[in-house]
């Protein structure tokens, strides 16, 4: 079995150029090479290709994975709940190389100066045609969801930007998650013209408790009978306003998973893969509970891990989001079992893969009609801003900041969201980068009075979705952002007994539970909710201030590690 070997080989051969601390972009980008980037021991009979949480980003983009991401119960201290120099060590990458780079925090903007971006639908293009090219009727190529929806074009096109690039690359099946926040309607109407299967075994309608969407697809590669069940995210209407699918029922449906194994076992399959949405948490425990699954494809945590993750005879395979990563996994399959695989996840580094030109062509098509306000110039960073970490982000911050402002608020609240592109220290801030962090289909900013008990049981109630020992009652997202309010969090108690020592920063006062605060906020999960965009607040606050500059968050207090 090969796990890292071949990823590693470039973060080996550029962690020699790092001695002194920094070299040339050029020089960096001589090691790397489409060719060692894909480079791959073929085996076996079948070949799986991943992409998941894409989240509309057509272009190659600068994404800072998370410094801190806090696994608890069974799952602490494990992948993917392991960052920075941790990462590292645990999977042997050497520090300051290209693999360092692309999927830690460590080090990252002396290291994006010199690798440059990554991803971009052309790059991914290329790999994908190389792939297939080399391994014929063996590829089966899925997209794990969160797809259509992260940025300026795709929220203004209602996910049609995605869809039509997207069709270039002919997944052979897709699940989903944000595609439903366009609404009932618009998921059906673009499904419609996808030209593949979309699946997810979990929605059902409320009313004859049917399902929605094709449970599974029979597929045969490289001689091989090959099931792949979809499970879109199982927590929507929490998550996600309720009143945007009204008539769909989600869940884990654990029951629902293991009869249609089952099913498709009975009807052939040789192999069965779990195209899901859950989360890896979510998926590392259904697969210790729902036997016969030989591959989970995870999604919807962003996790991008250089190795299969084996549970029993499960494998996980994590993808990376924002269109970083593409996952290659080859599998053995004889006699109707898996019999050996070799997994490697590939980083798109743009400066080093060739762009396909048909896709070029069409991303450059799907963008014309934003063109012109996606470039424009709106203020300058002066530090870095980045969205990813359990607790804080420095673009967050800025939202945060941005809403006190504008909104005359005492405190904010942000959502914790997991999408979102970076901007290095020294660059522009463009309409784009800011439409990256905040392109929803529910984007009102309210302003409205709140108790401090009010604010303490929302950020108890946030804190229980990320910290729950069990991970069947996470939804994946990060800690609600706050602004003008400090707190200190115990990770490791139960619900209601987290979070203490509430502060209202610009007083220094302790929160009082029976006072009413003037708090704006976005994202708001309740229908008819009434203000301004975000984006708009939030590039007026950055044209005002002309160079933002960021400081480390020393808020929240975190205890229980």
């Amino acid at each position: 079995m090969i796990t890292r070997r071949e990823i590693l080989q470039v973060g080996a051969a550029t962690a020699a150029l790092t001695v002194g601390g920094g070299f040339t972009r050029a020089l960096a980008q001589q090691k790397l090479t489409e060719s060692e980037l894909t480079k791959f021991d073929a085996l076996g009979n079948v070949t799986l290709l991943h992409v998941a949480d894409i989240h509309g980003q057509l272009m190659p983009v600068y994404f800072r994975e998370p410094s801190i991401n806090l696994g608890v119960g069974e799952d602490k201290g494990q992948p993917p709940h392991l960052t920075g120099g941790d990462f590292l060590q645990r999977f042997g990458i050497p520090a300051k190389s290209a693999a360092a780079y692309a999927m830690t925090s460590e080090d990252f903007s002396a290291l994006a100066k010199s690798y440059g971006r990554i991803g971009g639908l052309d790059r991914l293009a290329t790999v994908v045609k190389r792939v297939r090219a080399e391994r014929g009727d063996k590829v089966l190529f899925l997209d794990g969801g969160d797809t259509w929806q992260g940025s300026l074009g795709a929220n203004a096109s209602r996910g049609q930007d995605m869809v039509d690039c997207m069709a270039l690359l002919k997944p052979d099946a897709m699940t989903g998650h944000w595609e439903f926040t366009y609404g009932e309607a618009r998921v059906k109407e673009l499904i419609k013209g996808l030209g593949f299967p979309f699946l997810a075994l979990n929605v059902r309608d409320t009313e004859w408790n049917e399902p929605v969407f094709p449970p599974y697809k029979m597929f045969e590669k490289g001689g091989v009978k090959i099931a792949v069940l979809g499970q879109a995210f199982p927590y929507q209407p929490i998550a996600n306003p309720r009143w945007l699918i009204p008539n769909w029922s989600f869940g884990i449906r654990e029951d629902d998973i293991r009869a249609n194994v089952e099913k498709v076992r009975k009807a052939g399959a040789q192999l069965v893969v779990l195209l899901s949405h859950n989360g890896f948490d979510v998926d590392r425990k259904l697969a210790g509970r729902v036997q016969g699954i030989d591959v989970i494809l995870t999604g919807h945590t962003h996790d991008a891990l250089p190795e299969a993750i084996k549970v029993g005879k499960t494998l996980l395979i994590a993808s990376g989001s924002h269109g970083k990563f593409l996952s290659r996994l080859d599998l053995d399959v004889q006699n109707g079992a898996l019999k050996g695989f070799r997994y490697k996840l590939i980083p798109l580094f743009a400066d080093a893969i060739k762009p396909d030109a048909e896709m070029t062509a069409a991303v450059t098509k799907a963008r014309a009609p934003y063109a012109k306000e996606l470039a424009r110039v709106v203020g300058k960073a002066d530090s870095l801003l980045y969205r990813r970490g359990n607790f804080n982000g420095t673009f967050d911050d800025l939202i945060c900041a941005a809403l006190l402002k504008e909104r005359d608020a005492e405190i904010v609240l942000s959502p914790g969201f997991r999408w979102g592109t970076s901007v290095l220290p020294g660059t522009p801030i463009t309409v784009e980068d800011i439409h990256n962090a905040t392109a929803i289909t529910y984007p009102q900013v309210y302003r409205m009075a709140m108790s401090g008990q009010r604010l303490k049981e929302i950020l108890e109630d946030v804190a229980d979705n990320l910290f729950n020992p069990d991970p069947y009652y996470q939804q994946g997202g990060d800690m609600v952002r706050c602004g003008g309010l400090g707190y200190a969090i115990d990770v490791g108690k139960p619900i209601g007994s987290r979070i203490s020592a509430m502060t209202h920063l610009k007083t220094g006062k302790p929160i009082d539970p029976n006072k009413d605060y003037t708090v704006a906020g976005w994202a708001s999960v309740n229908e008819g909710t009434l203000g301004p965009p975000v984006w708009e607040l939030v590039e007026r606050y950055i044209a005002a201030e002309k160079t933002v500059r960021m400081a480390p968050n020393s808020s929240v207090k975190i205890s229980g590690v």
